[in-house]
């Protein structure tokens, strides 16, 4: 080989290397998980979102419940009373509760894609990219589930849309949905009637459910949670998850526990799934930017779940 040819031969390998690791070294998308009834977003909310970079909202638009007649049909639909924030591009979510999926009607698929649509049309919500579908779907439920998923997608991409679904931590062992997209819900790991453990998220809840990642054929992003619970025990048994309108009061043997995972647990939980399957945090996305709780993902850093 001739000498005057090797400086060129080393220049083309030092650009393919910078080139490997710049894809490498792409930074994840910053999303956020917006589940409220009232689409309103403060100065806080909108500063934070600004200042972090986020550039993805999944917004909840409207639940599918089963009435108590039987019918299947939509419920606590979203009011939009402000602006998405320009630059932002917005996935409209739907949650479907498993006891709608048990009695859904064939057409389903098409009632939810068709208000969809219509809702974003109607709030000029243009950004749209992707459409979610949110469901605890069982075995009972996964045939209808997954036809109507079939229907939506077919549906999404006639209009240049994609499918995404939520995907949660015990549903990795199961039938992958047909979907182009899922979302790993990496909390809520945990039994809440557990008086002694976090129910939000711990690492000793999550390892188990692992084994089944890298071998998970659809693409997912992971999502952690930015949310506290005040949970009521009775005499050591579970009452409920309360709320910051919640009327009922402290009955005697009463105990309130307050969980909220730190930082240092969302982190450690993110590396472990990191050693699993790095991919996944392509997208890393906080559940949920509500009023109520971006005050605590301000004052606790969260901004180190995007970036550590």
């Amino acid at each position: 080989m001739n000498r005057a040819t090797h400086p060129i031969l080393c220049l083309l390998a030092l650009l393919l290397m910078a080139a490997c690791n710049t894809e490498s070294s792409k930074a994840p998308v910053r999303s956020a998980y917006y589940w409220s009834t009232t689409f309103a977003l403060d100065s806080m909310q909108r500063e934070w979102m600004s200042k972090e970079g986020v550039r993805r909202m999944y917004v909840r638009y409207f639940d599918v419940v089963e009435s108590i007649d039987g019918t299947v049909m939509p419920n606590a639909t979203i009011n939009f009373q402000d602006s998405v924030p320009e630059g932002v591009e917005v996935v409209p979510c739907v949650f479907v509760t498993n006891e709608a999926m048990a009695h859904a009607p064939a057409n389903l698929d098409s009632l939810i894609y068709q208000r969809v649509k219509q809702m974003s049309a109607t709030h000029d919500i243009k950004r749209v990219k992707t459409i979610q579908i949110d469901c605890d779907w069982s075995q009972r439920t996964r045939t209808a589930y997954f036809a109507m998923l079939e229907g939506i997608r077919n549906r999404a991409h006639a209009d240049g849309l994609q499918l995404s679904v939520t995907i949660r931590l015990h549903q990795l062992s199961q039938s992958v949905p047909p979907a182009d997209a899922g979302v790993l819900m990496v909390y809520n790991t945990g039994d809440v009637r557990n008086m002694e453990r976090d129910p939000i998220l711990s690492a000793e809840d999550v390892r188990p459910y692992l084994r089944h990642l890298s071998g998970y054929n659809l693409p997912l992003s992971a999502a952690y949670p930015a949310f506290a619970w005040d949970i009521q025990y009775r005499r050591g048994q579970y009452i409920e998850i309360r709320h910051i309108d919640d009327e009922m009061r402290l009955m005697p043997g009463d105990t309130l526990v307050h969980r909220a995972p730190s930082v240092e647990t969302v982190l450690q939980v993110k590396h472990i799934i990191d050693a699993e399957r790095s991919d996944v945090h392509g997208e890393i996305i906080l559940f949920d930017i509500s009023k109520n709780n971006i005050q605590r993902i301000t004052k606790h850093h969260y901004e180190k779940v995007y970036t550590d």
